[in-house]
């Protein structure tokens, strides 16, 4: 199917959207943000790479998602693909039906701050839009693939059959995308080993062998794993005993000051923006050089545990807004890595240019790639692929219909 789809990514207060199309550079895209105040606006790139800023005070989620659509129904959209962050067990993108919204619904208390807004725009697109198909795809998909000694927490099993307690994992889209680029980029398609490294103001890592997920640092909740802007990343769990007995903290304000508090934010009180973080540390700041190598210790660390899961390493793909731009940190956290027969090339490195995808290594030992991720193209081919099906599945159906008649 040659089709244009309409990414759509739900936040609280905020609209991600792209239409996607078969060549990356006619992408229009943009972010409706501050919904439901004064401050409404849409911000993006439009026909042609032109600017679009467009206010629109008080919108909600169905009168942005309506602003949006109305200026892109020219180009005649095929499909919506959501971004939904939960799937619980849902191992593959999805139809949008009546149980997999259900579904989504369910999994609400695993993702209490993300599944209710996808909710919110998945509910409201199709009473806009009844007439298009409509795809779920997961960020906890991918990792389906997970053995259960990966995915098990070590824990009451009635947590688990009872009530879903277990490591889930998260950015499969963009863990997927990048490993299957990558892979081809090293003449070895979805085969091997490989280790990614998705690096943003959320951060997580996979490991992948022949194309599915063996592992990743995220667990039941985007929290677990590797240290991020304002996330803790791994911590001792009884921090939250401690807290509320010395302290007299109550969960909530454990949970807010794990999510939005720590992290690089945390540890260098100063900015969970790496960039500013690698500048002060220039600078002389020693809180801003000490979370960067917290950073980068403890994102070396979990690419190292990780490998326990791969019969063998063939390479390393960074990607995600500080994998792709900071070869600082790449050298850095390579750096903590050296049993790992890594042989990372300065030069290559320091000189790939932003945005682009290369190989940064002497072209001995595993290859090390910087690719960067199109998390959007992904749901858009993920879209594509069950709309696909289900078209497929109803020209079939009538055909055997008339057989057995």
């Amino acid at each position: 199917m040659s089709t244009s789809v309409l990414v759509i990514n739900c936040g609280s207060s905020s609209i991600k959207y792209a239409l996607v199309s078969e060549r990356r550079e006619d992408r229009i895209f943009g972010l409706a943000e501050n919904l439901g105040s004064a401050d409404a606006r849409i911000k993006g790139v439009t026909t042609g790479g032109a600017a679009l800023e467009l206010s629109i005070p008080h919108a909600d989620h169905e009168k942005a998602l309506e602003t949006i659509l109305e200026r892109l129904a020219h180009h005649n959209p095929q499909a919506i693909g959501h971004r939904v962050v939960h799937g619980g067990t849902l191992t593959k993108a999805e139809l949008l039906t009546p149980e997999i919204i259900e579904r989504i619904r369910e999994a609400t208390p695993l993702a209490p701050l993300h599944n209710p807004a996808h909710l919110v725009g998945i509910e409201a697109t199709m009473r806009l839009f009844p007439e298009l198909p409509q795809v779920a795809v997961f960020d906890t998909a991918f990792h389906q693939t997970m053995p259960s000694h990966a995915y098990r927490y070590a824990l009451p099993k009635f947590l688990y059959t009872q009530h879903n307690v277990r490591r889930y994992g998260f950015h499969g889209t963009s863990h997927a995308y990048v490993s299957e680029r990558g892979s081809m980029l090293a003449g070895s398609f979805k085969q091997g080993g490989w280790l990614t490294a998705h690096l943003g103001n959320g951060s997580s890592t996979c490991a992948i062998w022949n194309g599915q997920s063996v592992d990743t640092s995220m667990g039941l909740t985007p929290l677990e794993g590797v240290v991020m802007g304002t996330r803790s990343g791994d911590v001792d769990p009884s921090i939250h005993s401690f807290l509320a007995s010395n302290l007299g903290w109550d969960i909530y304000k454990i949970d807010k000051m794990l999510n939005s508090q720590s992290g690089l934010l945390g540890l260098s009180d100063l900015s969970n923006d790496m960039r500013t973080l690698i500048e002060a540390s220039e600078q002389g700041n020693e809180d801003a050089a000490l979370a960067i190598e917290v950073f980068c210790y403890r994102l070396a660390k979990s690419l190292a545990g990780l490998s326990c899961g791969l019969p063998r390493i063939d390479g390393l793909f960074f990607t995600g807004g500080i994998g792709e731009n900071s070869a600082y940190i790449r050298e850095k956290t390579v750096s903590y890595l050296p049993h790992f027969g890594f042989n990372l090339s300065k030069e290559l490195n320091d000189n790939l240019k932003r945005g682009t995808e290369g190989r940064i290594d002497h072209g001995t030992g595993p290859q090390i790639w910087v690719v960067p991720t199109d998390e959007e193209g992904r749901i858009a081919k993920e879209t594509e692929h069950v709309v696909d099906e289900v078209t497929a599945s109803a020209t079939k159906k009538p055909d055997a219909e008339a057989a057995i008649a």
